[in-house]
């Protein structure tokens, strides 16, 4: 958390997407630093997945062929990748939308479809940069529930907020100001019944440690 120009995205220099000026990321025992491009891109299509305030899909293809792209084989689609990718989608609750294009779709859909592909190769960790940022209060409950199911169900996610209801559904929160952190804390699992206490607690730190 933290507020705008604080340092948040840039913090997903993580993923090897930008080259660091000092220091190291390490990836397990993987010295990310030290890859090409080529090995770095490998890491980030195999063992990452990444979801955005706006959905960046391709317009050519149908919802369905945008979440299997990142696991296709030479651009093919095969059936094992299509089977993942239709349950991917009626577990978020978009198994009826497979054929639309990318415009007929709300943008609540098109998010949940995001994290259908960010999840195509069972990334180890998942990067959200502001998931919800452009969604109404109903969508983003909604999405943040799936985040937290796929958390629960063993993937780490790195999760860029300005929301104190978002940041009070995770377990960790980081506080940024100037590139640098600033302030930490650690929730408790609350029940849903609590969320709003909590996120009122989360939002009271936020004064504090921005």
């Amino acid at each position: 958390m933290g507020q705008s120009g604080s340092g948040k995205s840039t913090l997903f220099a993580l993923s090897g997407m930008d080259e660091l000026t000092s220091g190291s990321v390490k990836f397990g025992s993987t010295e990310l630093s030290a890859l090409s491009e080529n090995a770095l891109a490998d890491i980030r299509r195999t063992k990452m997945g990444f979801v955005f305030q706006q959905p960046t899909m391709l317009r050519n293809l149908n919802l369905l062929d945008n979440i299997i792209l990142p696991a296709a084989n030479e651009g093919k689609r095969d059936t094992e990748k299509s089977q993942k990718a239709k349950a991917l989608m009626k577990r978020t609750g978009i198994e009826e939308l497979e054929n639309r294009d990318i415009t007929e779709v709300s943008g609540g859909q098109l998010q949940r479809a995001s994290i259908c592909r960010a999840l195509m190769n069972a990334p180890e960790i998942l990067f959200a940069d502001e998931p919800t940022g452009a969604l109404n209060s109903k969508s983003a409950e909604e999405i943040m529930g799936l985040l937290v199911d796929i958390n629960k169900e063993g993937t780490a996610i790195l999760l860029v907020t300005h929301d104190a209801k978002v940041a009070a559904r995770a377990g960790r929160v980081l506080f940024m100001k100037d590139g640098n952190i600033v302030s930490e804390l650690t929730l408790q699992k609350f029940s849903g019944r609590d969320i709003e206490a909590r996120g009122e607690r989360t939002a009271g730190m936020a004064v504090v440690g921005i």
